[in-house]
């Protein structure tokens, strides 16, 4: 069988404990084959890339997905700890959690549902798409060679929708609920690094918050919305001596956030985020506070509140929260900023990647497929750290200048440095040997490599 390198070979056995001795071989063309192959990303399309279009025993490679025992859970824990030996050995990790929907058609995808499109609805636009919903967790790393943050998925799951649950006689779990899961799950993995999850409002509810903030041996500090009118207390006083009674759980009602952003009295503190959303440099005034915030039947949440407001008025006032009181408010800001990324990363998987262009129909490949490829986002990065960091070339023309390097090109330079190993054939042995110039294979290669 065609071997990768010896280098990507040793960081790929990191993985095999996760496969049968059996299965590891199978799954390992069906990886390196995923990322020749261009457009769709199913099993055909990777035997192809292997030259393997005329192995009579193709079923096996299918049945690494539909059949095969390994779990996607086994493999996320080392793929996290290779991100996080790589690009974040100390200091916390900043985990981004966000959901996407897959869209996916059929009467044999059972699993699907109608869900709100978010990339193609907007506050006075509503769009329903029909497919998948997963919930992704990503490692937000700095890349060094890269210039900027990037989203590095290593844990997703399928959350199906409530009917889907109730027509199966399951516990419907909603958004919060797998999140607060997969959540518990890394904590278990890294007791002793601090954790901080950025989230989008859909996550700014007290259970999760509060399950978060429980979490063992170390709780998981949030970053997320807040609601201008949330119901904010201040902190329970303490009880009197030999009280009697139920404590209580909030003190003195607060003004609600709207009215302390449009209060002339507000104290604001100049700050200049410095990439904003991806758009560089960018000077903002910020209002911060601790509160408690409380509803009626729910744990109360301890957290610092921030308002966001632009000197020029190009956006109406936001608020975050942060469960970690000692944050300070550029800290806070700079962790949420970086929730951005989890979008451009679902975008580049479904453009570079073939997320949505997968077409199993067995309920177990379905849930392996995208989360192995939303993976394998992350491994490209991995594969092609070492040679971007030594000067890896971007791909430029005169009339597009790129001084610095995007996934296409990482993933470029993995395609590049496989098919540039000679134990790396595609080609049969028996086939005719054609003599091609170097500038025009060069270029061949190139426009390989760059394949949608």
């Amino acid at each position: 069988m065609p071997t990768p390198p010896p280098a990507m070979l040793h960081l790929l056995a990191q993985f095999a404990l996760c496969f049968a001795r059996r299965v590891w071989p199978h799954a390992l063309v069906l990886l390196v084959g995923t990322i020749l192959a261009p457009g769709r990303r199913t099993v055909a399309a990777a035997l192809r890339a292997m030259g393997r279009a005329h192995d009579t025993r193709f079923a096996r490679y299918h049945r690494v997905l539909s059949r095969d025992r390994w779990s996607g859970l086994a493999v996320g824990r080392p793929l996290l700890g290779l991100l996080v030996a790589a690009f974040v050995p100390d200091g916390p990790l900043v985990v981004g959690i966000d959901e996407t929907v897959e869209r996916r058609r059929g009467a044999k995808i059972a699993a699907k549902g109608i869900y709100r499109d978010a990339v193609r609805s907007s506050h006075a636009h509503f769009v329903k798409a029909s497919g998948l919903r997963w919930v992704c967790l990503m490692l937000l790393v700095p890349i060094p060679w890269a210039g900027r943050s990037w989203a590095l998925p290593f844990l997703t799951a399928l959350a199906p929708s409530e009917r889907y649950d109730r027509e199966r006689g399951r516990r419907h779990k909603t958004l919060t609920d797998w999140a607060g899961q997969l959540l518990l799950v890394v904590r278990r993995w890294w007791p002793d690094r601090p954790i901080v999850a950025v989230a989008d409002s859909t996550y700014a509810a007290l259970e999760f918050l509060a399950g978060c903030r429980r979490a063992k041996p170390n709780p998981i500090t949030v970053v997320t919305r807040l609601r201008l009118d949330a119901a904010l207390y201040e902190p329970a006083p303490p009880r009197r001596p030999h009280q009697t009674g139920r404590p209580r759980l909030k003190g003195r009602r607060l003004p609600s956030l709207a009215a302390s952003a449009a209060d002339p009295a507000t104290a604001w503190t100049p700050l200049t985020v410095a990439n904003w959303y991806g758009c560089g440099a960018r000077a903002v005034e910020v209002a911060t506070g601790t509160a408690v915030w409380y509803h009626s039947g729910l744990p109360p949440v301890p957290l610092r509140w921030v308002l966001v407001r632009d000197p020029a008025g190009t956006f109406a006032p936001q608020a975050l929260l942060c469960t970690d009181h000692n944050a300070a408010p550029e800290q806070i800001l700079g962790w949420f900023v970086q929730r951005w990324q989890l979008e451009v990363t679902f975008e580049e998987g479904r453009r570079h990647l073939g997320v949505e262009t997968q077409r199993q129909w067995s309920e177990l490949a379905i849930r392996r497929t995208t989360p192995a490829l939303l993976g394998l986002f992350s491994l490209v990065t991995l594969l092609a750290h070492p040679h971007m960091a030594a000067g890896g070339c971007v791909r430029q023309a005169a009339w597009y200048p790129k001084p610095l390097p995007t996934f296409a090109d990482a993933l470029a330079v993995v395609r590049r440095h496989l098919w540039g190993q000679g134990a790396f054939c595609t080609s049969p042995g028996a086939g005719d040997v054609v003599e091609v110039p170097r500038l025009l294979l060069e270029r061949l290669t190139d426009a390989l490599c760059y394949a949608a």
